[in-house]
């Protein structure tokens, strides 16, 4: 390999590599921010925050490549234009496209990695994430108790405090209805003051009561005079000192069966989406041929809707056509009719109609669900390729970008590359919208921001190997002078 690849490629495989964590750490922030609900407060270890962290960040990694890919290059190509290596270059007679070559290698090379893991790696973590997120969100938190608020986190009983100290953890002013019986209201305790804590086994809650009052009814007495109500007496119990010690249910962390997630389309590989696109589109069509053969409708066309909706020719029935003498004139035909006959046409037309009507609204919700369904497990291996391609395509924007620029470091290339990537992800999410919503085919949608920046990438390249000036203004103002605009901004300058 020749001294300038070599150069080439260390000059570009620290800023990817740099890049790369900086991206993953910077959207596994944006992860936090959206679960932090879910998270806080569930006294969870921090073996398991980092396995989920852990597994989050591997569910990044597709949005991370591409953008990584991105910004490096920009920062390659960048800091070789910057520091005149780039001119050197070019002067010793190698041309763009032979400077990139080494580096085009090596994005083929990140774009195969890029979608053997989505197709490999990423339904396993995809499943062991969602899993372990699920059971985070069963987990129930840890018992937090607010002034002036009824909590009913221990099990079969209802407590409000007046005031609590943070720093001594003491509660004061407490109000506990006991629940335990299954009776309401039946035993109320009121105290000064307590102290509740949990266990280190999370397996009881123990709480403390200080000089307090236990109210409790007793079982109803029969009065014998028939005259007079039953009674319904009660039990006063001061206390100095008293404790509450309940058995609590899903305090322990709990990790939910894995199986519940399997079949969902982030888990599956390409494989496996083909096989479950093949049963979920046999079962959407045969839905869809059994909801129109419900529908009231004459025979011919009810045969036709059957042999459209059929699987195999085999199933088909033969439809006869009639050629008839002369047109039929029903206007004709029902204006000869007596009133009360052409009120019963009218009603029997208006209730089929109407019956129709309501088949089709109670059918039409369900197979645009099932449709959804369908679409999702299609787009997701659509996406495997999409997000794996991007890098690809993110190299030739970002390479002849770099070199048109001529900014190194951070600064210049960090912004571009985050428009650049914005404006991507926009035109993504519109396709995949569009393809979801079956409004585009599912190949274009889920590929038009590949057709929206591939030309840009080949455009840049172009523009990069010819020396086009692109990034100056004189070539603004020429085009603009082609177009006969230049009176306009003289204009403006003669009156400044």
């Amino acid at each position: 390999m020749k001294r300038l690849h070599l150069f080439v490629i260390k000059s570009f495989l620290g800023p990817f590599f740099m890049t790369f964590f900086i991206v993953v750490f910077v959207l596994l922030m944006q992860f936090l921010w959206k679960y932090v609900d879910d998270l806080v407060g569930k006294g969870l270890d921090f073996k398991v925050l980092g396995e989920m962290m852990f597994y989050a960040s591997f569910a990044l990694l597709p949005l991370a490549f591409p953008l990584a890919m991105l910004l490096a290059s920009i920062m390659t190509f960048g800091a070789l234009g910057e520091n005149y290596e780039l001119v050197a270059m070019k002067a010793s007679g190698i041309s763009l496209f032979r400077i990139m070559r080494p580096l085009i290698v090596i994005a083929i090379l990140i774009t195969g990695i890029a979608f053997y893991f989505s197709n490999n790696v990423l339904p396993k973590t995809n499943l062991k994430f969602s899993t372990l997120l699920y059971s985070v969100k069963k987990q129930r938190p840890e018992l937090v108790l607010q002034e002036g608020v009824f909590t009913n986190e221990m099990d079969g009983y209802s407590i409000k405090i007046g005031k609590r100290d943070n720093e001594t953890k003491m509660l004061y002013d407490l109000l506990i209805y006991d629940h335990t019986k299954n009776k309401p209201n039946e035993s109320v305790t009121v105290a000064d003051s307590g102290l509740l804590r949990i266990t280190e086994d999370k397996k009881y809650m123990v709480l403390n009561l200080f000089s307090g009052v236990t109210y409790q009814e007793q079982q109803e007495q029969k009065s014998q005079n028939r005259g007079r109500k039953e009674t319904y007496p009660y039990q006063r119990n001061r206390f100095e000192e008293q404790t509450i010690r309940v058995k609590v249910r899903d305090f322990e962390f709990n990790r939910r069966d894995e199986s519940i997630f399997k079949n969902q389309y982030r888990m599956l590989t390409i494989d496996q989406l083909v096989a479950a696109d093949d049963s979920l589109s046999d079962d959407y069509y045969d839905r869809l041929r059994n909801y129109m053969m419900q529908i009231s409708i004459n025979p011919t066309i009810t045969r036709r809707m059957y042999n459209l909706t059929a699987k195999a020719d085999s199933l088909k029935r033969d439809i006869e056509y009639t050629q008839a003498d002369s047109i039929f004139d029903f206007e004709a035909y029902y204006s000869g009719l007596d009133k009360w006959v052409q009120a019963d046409i009218a009603k029997t037309a208006l209730d089929r109609a109407r019956s129709n009507m309501q088949q089709v609204n109670m059918f039409q919700g369900q197979l645009y669900n099932k449709k959804k369904t369908l679409n999702k497990y299609r787009m997701e291996r659509h996406r495997k390729f999409t997000l794996s391609v991007a890098v690809l395509i993110f190299f030739f924007i970002g390479a002849p970008l770099g070199a048109i620029i001529r900014k190194g470091g951070l600064g210049m290339p960090v912004v571009v590359s985050i428009f650049l990537f914005i404006l991507y992800y926009i035109v993504s999410m519109s396709g995949e919208k569009t393809a979801r919503e079956d409004v585009w085919d599912m190949f274009n949608g889920m590929w038009f921001s590949s057709y929206i920046f591939l030309p840009i990438g080949v455009w840049l390249t172009y523009k990069a190997a010819t020396d086009s000036a692109i990034m100056t203004a004189e070539a603004y103002t020429k085009f603009f002078a082609r177009l006969g605009l230049e009176r306009f901004f003289k204009k403006k300058k003669s009156n400044e």
